[in-house]
């Protein structure tokens, strides 16, 4: 229905899909469990990949031919990968003072802080959203990626579904270590949240990142939350940082893993395009010969390139669907919340509303508070 995932290709596709999706959890649990795993994969490897990002910088600019070739450079270079990845790290290592009482981690006033970074990282994907609706309204532009997206209301709904989604976060200042040191709990962030933010995350890379949302879209969300569901209660947003982090690190050295080239070609088997190209490759072929562009490099001046559906056809139709699931369960979640409020007279943001739950029951019982 969303993907083509079908023909010659299917199993690779599936195939590779589990790999990821089993490489993610257990990559989690190595980062979670000790804090020798969360220091190597959240200050090490960051640390040594941003002086392999600065070097690429260096190399592009003084025109180094190995730096102006280099997947990270030709197929990452945009503006929201990085913030992504950084974001998601800042977070990582901002729950990890929390859950082991490092410096300021231990304040009360810290707490706030898993809100915060969500908030930043929800923000970058609602401003990539409106984004390609203002490049690309109800046709195809070109990013800085060399990605081929449709704009269009379905990017406006989604915007506006993950600032909802941002005030859907609650108990704000209920956020503590858990009494095995494995985890930071936030018992209120229950299988609510999890299921509305996963549905507006999904309709976010579906409708941004369409080339990767095969990946990122399902195993990257379906990670955390199997983890948060079967025996990590109240640590699905430090899981999700995590697995977040941990595949934009991936990602960004390896884009070549799921990538769809200029010219229509993919790498391997496993990558994945969704149904919004209705020819698969062949549309992204026709794509590029209808701006006039031949060979496959991208330069400078073709990023932003609009092309008309007329021309070649666009199916956006999937992409409204889920864009419209994901406005209209945020804005039933944020009316449960505000109703909850005034039954009870509490702040939602600095009290815990979902108390009557199992998963908060079971989460706040792994809770140090």
């Amino acid at each position: 229905m969303f993907f083509q995932v079908y023909g010659a290709h299917a199993l690779a596709q599936w195939g590779m899909l589990l790999v990821v999706l089993a490489g993610l959890i257990l990559f989690n649990e190595f980062a979670r469990r000790t804090k020798l795993g969360g220091c190597i994969t959240f200050l090490a490897i960051p640390l040594a990949l941003t002086a392999y990002f600065v070097a690429i910088w260096i190399g592009v600019r003084v025109g180094a031919e190995w730096a102006l070739k280099n997947p990270t450079h030709v197929y990452m270079a945009g503006w929201f990968h990085y913030a992504k990845l950084y974001a998601a790290t800042a977070g990582c290592i901002g729950f990890m003072m929390i859950k082991y009482k490092w410096g300021i981690g231990a304040k009360e006033w810290f707490k706030p802080f898993p809100f915060v970074i969500v908030a930043i990282n929800i923000l970058i994907a609602c401003v990539s959203d409106f984004e390609s609706a203002i490049n690309g309204w109800n046709k195809w532009w070109l990013t800085a990626e060399g990605v081929w997206q449709y704009g269009g209301w379905h990017n406006v709904m989604n915007g506006v579904a993950g600032l909802v989604n941002i005030f859907c976060m609650t108990a704000w200042w209920k956020v503590y270590p858990s009494k095995d040191k494995k985890d930071m709990i936030w018992a209120d962030m229950t299988w609510v949240y999890i299921v509305i933010y996963d549905i507006w995350n999904f309709a976010y890379t579906y409708n941004c990142l369409p080339t990767h949302s095969w990946y990122c879209g399902i195993a990257l969300l379906l990670a955390p939350t199997i983890a948060a569901l079967l025996w990590n209660r109240g640590g699905w947003i430090q899981n999700r940082a995590n697995t977040l982090a941990i595949w934009c690190m991936f990602a960004q050295i390896f884009p070549l893993f799921q990538e769809t080239f200029m010219n229509g070609k993919q790498w391997h088997p496993w990558a994945v395009l969704p149904v919004q190209y209705p020819e698969g490759v062949a549309t992204v072929e026709k794509l590029y010969a209808a701006a006039g562009f031949v060979g496959d490099k991208l330069t400078p001046e073709m990023i932003g390139t609009t092309v008309d559906p007329s021309v070649v056809a666009a199916n956006p139709s999937m992409m409204m669907a889920i864009s419209a699931l994901a406005l209209v369960t945020n804005l039933i979640a944020i009316g449960y919340i505000i109703y909850v409020a005034k039954k009870r007279h509490i702040n939602p943001y600095r009290e815990d509303v979902f108390i009557d739950q199992k998963y908060y029951k079971d989460a706040m019982a792994r809770a140090e508070v």
